[in-house]
């Protein structure tokens, strides 16, 4: 901590006299700042290595500052500090990219260790970094998580493909982890020292998009006070994530084709064009062959993404990764939360493997991160929404009623057992079908014959 230029954000002169004294103490160069737009300028001026930033503020709020400051590329490590009533705010700028919070008010240990400890962090994880780049462990698929054989072969695909410059299609549900395994593809690249740059082709307005991904002039357009760069060009020499290309305007489909084709771009109102050495990963949640059939994408562009085309199933398809997947967000999130988290108890497991998802691994990932800041470590049923609780539980027999039928009964028994059986084996097939007495094979059908899967 000794050594540290850090700057503090707020608009109260006593405050920022008490930090400057407290951080003084400890050796550190300390700036100061009234508002999030003099701290804006300060930062930018004198590159501090923290930020200690109020939430209330004129001019411009702790969250608008921790905003501005992420998105032009600023470095510090950012704490917030919250008075009462403002700590949903905090956590809001924590998801903007602040590192912490502290909450007004604070005695000087408190400041002093919040500092230590995500300075400390920071240093850890660019060492892990640095160690990883230096040795060379993993393949870039490390962090994408799966057992099942159907997963397992799409991320061998992925590895494979990965060492060459070939553009890439991933398809599959929202939430399905596509952009998660395209980063995987260009970290196990050759490209893995350069940008990674990611775009939701449907997030952006048609009039908007061209010059976002290839770049503008000055005055090319009203508004357009000076020259700008596009995505192609900050990717130049890494890869260009296209998720949602299937939303993607059919003028900028003949544009994007183009680039792909020559590897070259013109910015929007620019007069010559520029090379660009852009791998191109595309995702999207349609199926592109029936937009190609209806003329909602262009034909030669399809074939132009499509060189080697990846498809995610749905988590409710391949159940028996959702153990480990379940495994893998609490071990990310309790890091991350600080908390201590104990194993997720076999019924718990049950539910998480019954239950079906729609929104898949991304919605799986969002219940665990609620139940573990819900419960503080130990998880049980009741931290679990109560619409994964309802849907997840067995199915029961209904038992009153004059209808006393084996025969008609006889499948809702069968469901029954099924289920449980799936549950109790969190989601293992080949260790269910033990239980139940049936092949593998039979039980698959029956699986399917009851939509279990």
């Amino acid at each position: 901590m000794s050594g540290s230029k850090i700057l503090v954000i707020d608009d109260e002169p006593g405050l920022r006299h008490t930090l400057g004294l407290i951080l003084r103490d400890e050796g550190c160069e300390v700036l100061t700042a009234g508002d999030g737009e003099e701290g804006l300028r300060v930062a930018n001026a004198e590159r501090p290595d923290l930020i200690l930033c109020d939430i209330r503020m004129p001019k411009l709020d702790g969250v608008g500052f921790v905003e501005r400051y992420c998105s032009g590329d600023g470095e510090a490590l950012i704490i917030m500090m919250s008075a009462y009533g403002t700590t949903e705010t905090a956590i809001e700028a924590m998801r903007r990219g602040a590192y912490d919070y502290v909450s007004k008010p604070f005695d000087a240990d408190e400041v002093i260790l919040t500092i230590k400890k995500a300075q400390e962090r920071e240093a850890l994880r660019r060492e892990v970094r640095r160690l990883r780049a230096q040795i060379g462990t993993g393949t870039g698929f490390d962090e994408v998580v799966g057992q099942s054989a159907a997963f397992r072969e799409i991320l061998s695909v992925a590895s494979r493909v990965a060492a060459y410059p070939t553009t890439v299609l991933i398809t599959g549900e929202s939430g399905t982890g596509k952009e998660a395994v395209a980063r995987a593809i260009h970290r196990g690249s050759p490209r893995a020292e350069s940008p990674f740059v990611a775009i939701n082709c449907g997030a952006i307005p048609e009039n908007l998009l061209e010059s976002e991904l290839f770049g503008h002039e000055k005055g090319a357009f009203t508004g357009a006070e000076r020259s700008r760069d596009g995505l192609f060009t900050e990717a130049d020499g890494g890869t260009l994530f296209l998720d949602e290309i299937g939303e993607m305007p059919p003028s900028l489909q003949v544009k994007l084709l183009r680039a792909l084709q020559e590897r070259r771009i013109r910015p929007v109102g620019g007069s010559r064009e520029r090379e660009i050495d852009v791998r191109v990963v595309a995702a999207t949640a349609r199926d592109l062959a029936e937009e190609v059939a209806t003329n909602r994408f262009r034909e030669d562009l399809y074939y132009r993404v499509n060189v080697v085309h990846l498809h995610l199933p749905p988590l409710r398809a391949r159940r028996e990764d959702i153990p480990a997947l379940a495994e893998y967000f609490l071990r990310r999130h309790s890091t991350r939360l600080g908390i201590t988290s104990a194993p997720l108890h076999p019924d718990i497991l049950g539910l998480l493997v019954r239950y079906t998802w729609p929104g898949n691994v991304r919605e799986l990932e969002n219940v665990l991160e609620r139940a573990l800041v819900l419960s503080g470590g130990e998880i049980t049923i009741n931290h679990l929404p109560s619409h994964v609780r309802e849907s997840s539980s067995p199915f029961r027999l209904p038992m009153d009623g004059d209808d006393l039928s084996v025969k008609r009964r006889l499948p809702a028994l069968e469901k029954e057992l099924i289920a449980r059986a799936l549950g109790r084996t969190s989601g293992n097939r080949t260790r269910a079908a033990d239980l139940l007495e049936l092949s593998t094979r039979a039980l698959t059908y029956k699986i399917q014959e009851y939509e279990l899967d």
